[in-house]
């Protein structure tokens, strides 16, 4: 708690309103601390799993048609989501809704395992999905977006 006081302090805005880091990135909600960085080889922190998404960008999302409806799958994004606070998507430039993240699983040898409970896609009439925005908030509170075209992203 005394973390949160000290952050807001330095920050010089009220308890849960939004803030902007210095370094340009997005606002970040005060209600985040960022987590420990160091390194455990189990890729469980944004240092670990942030150069892999970086350079996995165009399969953080697929689109697939499938039994007439569009599915959008989010399983690259939930293979790797220790080290991630929250992922948003919109689809087609609406509101930007949260996708839910299943815990990691740190107390297995696999803590990035998908549990079989997971939701891993979304289904959508069939030709909706002609975009997707992605909005990613690491465990460092830093963010990183990408825009897809449904060309970009849709299963053959």
């Amino acid at each position: 708690m005394i973390d949160m006081i000290l952050m807001t302090l330095a920050l010089g805005v009220p308890a849960g309103e939004q803030a902007t880091v210095e370094s340009g990135e997005a606002p970040v909600a005060t209600a985040r601390v960022a987590e420990a960085q160091t390194p455990s080889g189990k890729f469980l922190t944004a240092t670990e799993v942030k150069p892999i998404l970086m350079a996995t960008r165009g399969n953080w999302v697929a689109v697939r048609e499938y039994d007439g409806r569009d599915l959008i799958y989010f399983t690259h994004l939930l293979s790797w989501r220790c080290g991630l606070y929250e992922v948003k998507y919109s689809i087609n430039g609406g509101q930007l809704q949260e996708w839910p993240l299943p815990p990691c699983l740190t107390d297995t040898n696999a803590p990035n395992a998908i549990p079989t409970e997971a939701k891993i896609y979304e289904g959508h009439p069939l030709g909706s999905i002609t975009s997707v925005d992605i909005e990613l908030l690491y465990d460092d509170l830093s963010r990183e977006s990408a825009h897809f075209e449904r060309k970009q992203v849709l299963m053959p």
